[in-house]
């Protein structure tokens, strides 16, 4: 699969991410500028987690008229597969691709710690191959990750199966104990209704290197490349 990674400035977990995908996952990657006006015929592209503009405004909300974006934008209503991470997860919120939106943590403090997901979609990408019992120990490192939306979104996000995933416990409990931001239901991550843009806080790129001593990032990406989970 061809991989356009975007770079805003700010940004800086762009080359986690290509080094994840294409030392790891031996994938093709261009590197996306925020002024270009061309995708390069990427079949996926990733939003990198960083501070797009400082996070000066709102995080995300400049990025979200960066000129690449109409192509994101055009991209994904197209069809095209589009992940957010962190604060690329931000951006396509403020871009309205995303429902929802990432508030301040409810602790007010940045918050930099591995913790456990649980798969809660079956059918999108990012989850198609892995297994809903199971738990994925996945870093976040964010001060903006409170996942907010109303009542009725948040209904139909579970009912329309575009929640991605919960923090959870190592057992794969779901309870407010495992909650490290205050996100509404434990939320981690949410999909678009067609299920092709999906964004999530917590970092799977770096959960890939045996080197880190911990590989559950990729089973995540193994399903999202439509490759053989491992």
């Amino acid at each position: 699969m061809k991989c356009g990674v975007v770079t805003f400035p700010g940004s800086n977990c762009n080359h986690d991410m290509i080094y994840a995908l294409s030392k790891i996952l031996n994938q093709k990657v261009v590197e996306l500028w925020h002024k270009d006006h061309d995708t390069q015929n990427c079949e996926l592209i990733i939003l990198p987690g960083g501070f797009s503009y400082g996070d000066y405004l709102r995080s995300g909300a400049i990025a979200r008229f960066s000129p690449i974006m109409k192509e994101v934008v055009h991209h994904a209503n197209n069809g095209g597969l589009v992940l957010g991470i962190c604060n690329g997860f931000q951006i396509l919120c403020e871009a309205g691709l995303l429902p929802g939106t990432l508030l301040h943590n409810n602790n007010q403090k940045f918050i930099c710690k591995n913790t456990f997901l649980k798969p809660a979609s079956l059918k999108a990408p990012i989850c198609q191959n892995l297994h809903s019992n199971e738990s994925y120990k996945i870093p976040i490192a964010h001060g903006e990750g409170r996942y907010f939306a109303s009542e009725n979104v948040i209904k139909s996000l579970f009912n329309n199966d575009q929640v991605l995933f919960q923090y959870c416990d190592i057992q794969g409990n779901i309870n407010q104990d495992e909650n490290p931001n205050g996100s509404l239901n434990n939320i981690a991550g949410v999909s678009n209704k067609n299920q092709n843009v999906m964004g999530m806080m917590p970092h799977p790129e770096r959960a890939v290197d045996p080197l880190l001593g911990n590989t559950d990032g990729v089973p995540l990406f193994n399903s999202l490349l439509n490759l053989i989970a491992v």
